[in-house]
């Protein structure tokens, strides 16, 4: 049986009073856990959920997050998460195209599933500490579904991605490739029945839910949760806590430096952090390993579609091998190859394919763009440039597709440009990614105008608003006569960037991503 509700079972048979899950004020031990999930996919069914069923979660972190993703899968429902801050259109997509059932949304997201037409469980503070207390009319509160065994085939998750095509693509995840990302991570990272990990990246983001996630409840260890990202507060957490693992987004390892050394709390329980998403300057490295002195700084490689972690700095070497995201782990083989498939030698640059039990079976309902992904072989283009060196250290060099990472988030630029062409005074758009020191990157819209038209950049923003999420719309805008391309037609988005990096645009508004 392959259902994750098994080893909670298994780990609250083992130690049922060992604390198992941290959320506020409130502390779960197993044998707790186990019976709320129980009781709460219970509830599921009375709604007439069950095998098959998608279940989307728009929702901060929180007690009831958790509890979700195991007892939607304890019936045999499949996990839809959803990034909190898109747009309401996008989240009328996305729940469209996968054929979503039921949308549970914290209360403050309630207004983006409006055009769902969905059924939608709404959650205010209380529910999200005890959603199965809300969704028992009964308040009996001892009823418990039987789990619903799964397959290795069967699909535990689909997470939506932006791609290189216009519209979000939705990775398909089976319990098979989720069961090999837990084990790899258990084994490269050491966890067990004492590892406390604090999620504070948002759990709709493989990092947060998945690096390493909820393998240390795999390995029997506790999982602390925070629902926001607040640096001081974070720091309490792992002074408190005794937290040993975290996983960071770029941006909020930059804002934690920036704290002021004075009458910080103690870190020294911290043995790692893993990091990632972009390519880690030598001056954050070493400002981290200095901050915190006991724990491993681990430059990370990884995508939505292998269920993330698939590179891993080996201890000890960060500094000799700077600007490397580390080695493959156990279970994942990576080639270089170039335009035509071909394996490339160490040293040379190429494109990066990645084999192994973890990659995605497919993209959800698209054969088209699933074939595209894969050789005959079953390696997967991961659209990312980069090159191997002799001792198998994988360091990144450019992107093939088409993507900008702005603060951990992917954006592609042509999601942003299909909005952007839709706007009546707009003749062609283009939208490439600008350096900044906080986000990593921010997108810019290079547009021509249709003749006798003008388009401010508050007014592309604020239209732009109305179909993307936030993070997602140009933080700058530039009008050209012409865009910049080759015999072919093509757009150039190297000379974009390179005007924009010389200063031919001028300085961008100052615009919080």
């Amino acid at each position: 049986m392959f259902n994750l509700s098994r080893f909670l079972t298994q780990n609250a048979r083992a130690a049922p009073e060992a604390e198992a899950l941290v959320y506020e004020d409130i502390r779960l031990d197993w044998k707790n856990l186990e019976a709320r999930v129980g009781h709460l996919a219970w509830c599921l069914r009375q709604r007439g959920l069950g095998e098959g069923s998608i279940v989307a979660l728009l929702m901060k972190n929180s007690l009831a997050y958790v509890e979700l993703i195991y007892a939607i899968g304890h019936i045999g429902a499949i996990i839809l998460p959803l990034n909190f801050r898109l747009s309401a259109d996008e989240v009328r997509y996305i729940t469209l195209h996968a054929g979503a059932q039921l949308v549970v949304a914290d209360d403050i997201f309630v207004e983006a599933t409006e055009g769902t037409k969905l059924p939608v469980i709404t959650l205010d503070e209380t529910a999200r500490s005890n959603i199965g207390a809300m969704l028992d009319s009964s308040k009996q509160g001892h009823r418990a579904a039987d789990i619903m065994p799964r397959l290795r085939d069967d699909v535990f998750r689909l997470m939506y991605t932006s791609g290189t095509t216009s519209r979000p693509k939705g990775v398909v995840h089976t319990y098979d490739n989720y069961y090999w990302k837990c084990y790899d991570h258990i084994l490269t990272l050491g966890l067990n029945r004492n590892t406390r990990l604090l999620i504070v990246g948002p759990m709709y983001h493989v990092g947060g839910c998945d690096l390493p996630g909820l393998a240390v409840h795999l390995a029997a260890g506790t999982i602390v949760i925070q629902r926001d990202f607040e640096p001081e507060k974070l720091l309490e957490t792992i002074a408190r806590e005794r937290i040993d693992g975290i996983w960071l987004a770029p941006v909020m390892t930059n804002d934690l430096l920036a704290l002021p050394d004075e009458n910080l709390p103690n870190r020294s329980s911290l043995r790692w952090c893993i990091a990632g998403g972009e390519r880690t300057p030598e001056s954050r490295i070493r400002a981290f390993l200095s901050r915190f002195p006991e724990a491993r700084y681990i430059d990370a490689y990884g995508m939505t579609e292998t269920c993330s972690g698939d590179t891993m700095m080996d201890p000890g070497r960060e500094l000799e091998k700077i600007g490397s995201v580390g080695r493959p782990l156990r279970f994942v083989e990576i080639e270089i190859r170039d335009e035509c498939g071909k394996p490339l030698s160490s040293g040379e640059e190429g494109e990066i394919c990645i084999r192994g039990p973890k990659v995605m079976r497919e993209y959800w309902r698209d054969p088209d763009n699933t074939a595209a992904a894969f050789y005959s072989d079953g390696y997967m283009r991961s659209g990312d440039v980069g090159y191997m060196d002799r001792e198998g250290f994988l360091f990144i060099t450019d992107r093939q597709k088409d993507m900008i990472i702005s603060g951990g988030e992917n954006i592609a630029s042509s999601e942003v440009e299909r909005v952007i062409y839709s706007h009546s005074a707009v003749k062609e758009a283009a939208v490439f990614a600008r350096p900044h020191p906080r986000w990593g990157e921010i997108a810019v819209a290079a547009i021509v105008l249709v003749e006798a038209h003008s388009l401010s950049f508050d007014e592309l923003l604020n239209y732009c608003q109305k179909s993307l999420a936030k993070f997602k719309c140009p933080k700058d805008l530039v009008v050209m006569s012409e865009l910049p391309r080759n015999p072919s037609g093509k757009v150039l988005k190297r000379v974009l960037r390179d005007m924009d990096r010389q200063g031919q645009f001028g300085a961008a508004p100052s615009i919080d991503p």
